[in-house]
């Protein structure tokens, strides 16, 4: 796969028209999501978010599972300029089927020891399971809007994404 990979970087470098962009993004927006490779080049696009636009924050799920996901977001807001926060959701999500015992078996075939996966405590949890696409979002966005850490000032909303169409409703808008 990495022999493909810089070839088609070769391709890309070889026809890019280079723009310099500075690394504030210009729409001062931080967008946090899902890592399902179906959002690759379809989320942005849907939602209007071009090269440079916005910080888009992509994990498991698009949840808070410890401080990163708020790290980034309040690095965001705090260093970046971003003045608004849309968590993303989308239908479909692989998180809201995650197996955390199909997880652990698959870990365990590949070498991983049972000790270092009982450390971790609820696997479930860990990995970024859900309860629900829309559930997900709704307390995503109020696990952000109640972390210390994140001003008040700043909207927080909640939409949810078809992943066929890409159309999307809103669920929370922050600004009320």
């Amino acid at each position: 796969m990495l022999e493909e990979i810089l070839e088609a970087n070769k391709e890309f470098v070889d026809n890019f028209e280079p723009v310099s962009l500075g690394h504030l993004p210009e729409k001062k927006v931080a967008i946090l999501t899902c890592m399902d490779c179906r959002l690759t080049g379809f989320l942005p696009n849907a939602l209007g978010i071009g090269r440079g636009d916005a910080k888009i924050i992509r994990n498991a799920g698009n949840t808070i599972v410890g401080e990163d996901a708020i790290r980034s977001i309040a690095a965001a807001i705090y260093s970046l300029g971003c003045e608004e926060v849309l968590v993303v959701g989308h239908t479909e999500c692989g998180m809201a089927h995650a197996n955390p015992d199909a997880v652990k078996s698959k870990m365990i075939e590949m070498g991983i020891d049972e000790a270092d996966i009982e450390a971790v405590g609820d696997l479930a949890t860990w990995i970024g399971a859900i309860p629900g696409e829309e559930q997900n979002v709704l307390e995503t966005v109020e696990t952000i809007k109640n972390h210390p850490l994140i001003s008040s000032e700043i909207p927080i909303h909640g939409l949810i994404m078809d992943i066929t169409t890409g159309e999307v409703e809103v669920l929370i808008d922050g600004r009320e």
